[in-house]
C-alpha cells in the first residue's frame, strides 16, 4: 500500500511563509504526476500545483508567483513552498500522486495538513 504523508501545516500570519512536505513510501521518480490541493470549508478541493515526472510545473492561478513545488526524487519527497500568504489561502492541504503502468492507472491521496492565515 503506498502511503503519502504530509507535514508543514501550521497557523502563519498574513505574508508569512510555510513548507508543506509530502513524503512517499515508494519510489517518486517514476510517477507521472504528484500535486498538491486543498480544501476550505464549505467548498470544493481544487489543484494547487503540479508536477510532472519531466519536472515541468502547473500552478493554480491564484497562487501563480507565491507558490513553489518541487520535488527530491533521492528523498521522495514533494514540496510547496507557500510566500506572501492569505487568508484565502487557509485550508487542508492535500498530496496527491498520480500513475498509469500496463496494468492500470493509479492514484493515492495523504491525510491531510492544515493551514491556517491569519489576517
Amino acid at each position: 500500500q503506498v502511503q503519502l504523508v504530509e507535514s508543514g501545516g501550521g497557523l502563519v500570519q498574513a505574508g508569512g511563509s510555510l513548507r508543506l512536505s509530502c513524503a512517499a513510501s515508494i519510489n517518486i521518480f517514476t510517477i507521472n504526476t504528484m500535486g498538491w490541493y486543498r480544501q476550505a470549508p464549505g467548498k470544493q478541493r481544487e489543484l494547487v500545483a503540479s508536477i510532472l515526472s519531466d519536472g515541468s510545473r502547473n500552478y493554480a492561478a491564484s497562487v501563480k508567483g507565491r507558490f513553489t513545488i518541487s520535488k527530491d526524487n533521492a528523498k521522495n519527497t514533494m514540496y510547496l513552498q507557500m510566500d506572501s500568504l492569505k487568508p484565502e489561502d487557509t485550508a487542508v492541504y492535500y498530496c496527491n500522486s498520480w500513475w498509469s503502468t500496463s496494468k492500470g492507472e493509479y492514484e493515492y491521496w495523504g491525510q491531510g495538513t492544515q493551514v491556517t492565515v491569519s489576517s
